[in-house]
């Protein structure tokens, strides 16, 4: 079995490319809003605009509250040692 601690963190699991990845994608979805509004007739620019908004909290939410890459996989081996256990019982 191998050391928790040697192994390296994987590079969702970092500061800088979480939010990187937080900024591109709130930056696009920005300017698809600014996009919208130009293109978009008047009497249909709230409905486009919440649809963006509600977009850009989904990625937020999802940012703040999702797991990473790498805890995804911790969970994933120790459900497999779960099942693994059950099996053998």
């Amino acid at each position: 079995m191998t050391d928790r601690n040697s192994i390296p963190p994987l590079a969702e699991a970092r500061w800088l490319w979480r939010r990187l990845y937080v900024f591109m994608a709130s930056f696009a979805l920005w300017r698809l809003l600014a996009s919208a509004v130009e293109r978009t007739e008047a009497a249909q620019l709230p409905r486009v605009a919440a649809g963006l908004m509600g977009l850009l909290a989904l990625t937020l939410v999802l940012y703040l509250v999702a797991p990473t890459a790498q805890q995804l996989v911790a969970l994933l081996a120790n459900l497999r040692l779960r099942l693994a256990e059950g099996r053998t019982r």
